[in-house]
């Protein structure tokens, strides 16, 4: 369920690897990496936040044919 602050909508990192049909460790793989960039914004938990353009993007990524 995504978290909602003022306008934007906020997804969390286990929603993020559902919707874009991949694994946890393959998303931390690809920030490391430098393909994707780390997410500033964080809950009050510390958990990454991601917006709609971050799952887009990472869903573009997963779907790349290399």
């Amino acid at each position: 369920m995504p978290v909602i602050f003022g306008n934007q909508k906020y997804y969390r990192t286990k929603e993020v690897c559902e919707i874009a049909g991949v694994s946890r460790s393959t998303l931390w793989r690809w920030m490391k990496a430098g393909i994707l960039k780390d997410s500033a914004r964080k809950d009050r938990r510390g958990w990454r936040l991601f917006t709609e353009a971050d799952v887009k993007i990472i869903q573009d990524e997963a779907q790349r044919v290399r």
